[in-house]
């Protein structure tokens, strides 16, 4: 899974899953460009990779906005002059709430981030990409894909649902271009995207649902950004060649018992 001389683009990746892909895929040898709101955490991903020898470059913005996405995929250009691998991975859970209580605003605002900064994500991607090819990875979830019980998450599961339906698009579109496209769906994760909900009269939308004990089959329970990270690097690499189109679940089994 050796990824020397290769340029990575990496959505959120300042914390979270985001922030572990990066660090692997710098271990692995690619250089890697950190897209992210500007804050701490942004440097901080930056100082760790420089720190152990890895190249890596912060770009601040806002995933929904194209003309952000834009200026970054071309600061990216122009700092390295390629472009290997997109992972899409910005994302937050915006408004849990009954859906007569979620305003247009709120579903338009985690619509924007989750699926409208995929597509902008990609779309500004593909001209350096196909070059030579290369590997678009998309962070979607258990939720709206395997787990409908999350029951007031009603724009976060729409989004990841549809997140998967354009990996599937855009691996049969972009084939012919050898750019191979991806979906990992996460389950429960430690990381800080917590802070991006608000959640509001959930109990009186709830659902009592018994699932067995423990959150999953597996015994450590929710599992950490690096774990997802290491999926992210075989998706990157040569190691993944002939998979394209794939909907992979990194979940402990979560979805199984909790779907």
């Amino acid at each position: 899974m050796e990824l020397s001389g290769k340029v990575a683009f990496i959505t959120g990746g300042a914390s979270g899953i985001g922030k572990g892909a990066a660090a692997l895929l710098a271990e692995a040898g690619a250089r890697v460009a950190i897209f992210d709101r500007a804050n701490e955490r942004e440097a901080r991903a930056v100082e760790q990779i420089t720190a152990t020898g890895g190249e890596a470059l912060a770009i601040d913005g806002d995933v929904s906005v194209p003309g952000d996405v834009e200026g970054a995929v071309k600061a990216v250009l122009a700092r390295w002059g390629r472009l290997d691998i997109v992972f899409a991975n910005a994302g937050i859970n915006g408004v849990w709430a009954p859906l007569e209580e979620i305003t247009p605003e709120e579903w338009d605002r985690t619509l924007a981030v989750n699926l409208k900064g995929t597509y902008l994500t990609v779309k500004y991607a593909l001209p350096a990409l196909r070059a030579r090819g290369g590997s678009i990875i998309i962070t979607s979830s258990v939720n709206g894909t395997r787990i409908f019980s999350n029951t007031g998450a009603t724009a976060y599961s729409c989004s990841k649902a549809a997140q998967v339906a354009f990996a599937k698009m855009m691996a049969v579109e972009l084939g012919r271009d050898n750019i191979r496209v991806n979906v990992i769906c996460p389950g429960a994760i430690h990381t800080h995207i917590g802070e991006s909900t608000t959640a509001r009269d959930l109990d009186t939308v709830g659902i009592p649902v018994q699932y067995p004990a423990g959150p999953t089959p597996l015994p450590e329970g929710a599992g950490w950004p690096r774990e997802v990270g290491h999926l992210v690097r075989f998706l990157a690499s040569d190691a993944s060649r002939h998979i394209t189109g794939a909907t992979i679940y990194i979940d402990g089994g979560e979805s199984l018992v909790q779907g």
